[in-house]
């Protein structure tokens, strides 16, 4: 889990998550935040058995029923070094910052999207970790290592590197009162998937 600011209370809940049947790792921001793309890189460099193999991205402050198979299997067969799952939003429940079109991904955009946009980044991503080398070696240059994976995903998908897939159930984001709400409407429903 890649944590921030008051993540050590998410490491007082969770802790090493042997009694939910998991193995939790932390990777902590520093003083000088390093951005979510940052963040996974840093990440990244505490398990270098791993290095070269895709992963998922999930956004920490949202549920998503989906299954994650699925989205593998969609990665796998699009041949691209990342993948963004996308919903059909038509800005209901964030502002719409992706444009798929015809089962392809053809734009995202979160910092200036545009009128076309009707989807929304559903919160789960595949990369490879070579989709961050340029931005490894770019901080390496300047002493940095703060950058935003918004960045990244809209570099690639100028670029038609980045696949999408859509999916059909929307998101439950647990970042504000009224989503975490909704979150708890929908857990309580006796007919969730």
């Amino acid at each position: 889990m890649c944590i921030g600011y008051l993540g050590e209370m998410i490491q007082s809940v969770v802790g090493d998550g042997q009694r939910y049947g998991i193995r939790v790792v932390y990777s902590m921001d520093g003083p000088k935040l390093l951005g979510t793309g940052g963040a996974i890189r840093q990440a990244l460099q505490r398990f270098p058995r791993a290095f070269g193999q895709a992963f998922f991205v999930l956004y920490g402050d949202s549920y998503l029923p989906i299954d994650f198979g699925l989205v593998q299997n969609a990665f796998e067969k699009s041949g691209k070094p990342a993948l963004m799952t996308v919903l059909k939003n038509k800005n209901q429940w964030d502002k719409s910052n992706v444009l798929f079109k015809d089962h392809q991904l053809v734009e995202y955009n979160k910092l200036s999207p545009n009128e076309g946009m009707a989807h929304i980044d559903y919160g789960l991503s595949v990369l490879t970790p070579k989709v961050l080398d340029h931005y490894a070696l770019q901080s390496s240059v300047t002493g940095g290592g703060s950058f935003d994976l918004a960045d990244v995903f809209h570099k690639l998908s100028k670029s038609g590197q980045l696949a999408g897939h859509e999916v059909q159930e929307r998101f439950y984001e647990i970042g504000s009162h009224t989503g975490l709400k909704e979150a708890t409407d929908y857990f309580s429903r006796e007919d969730k998937q």
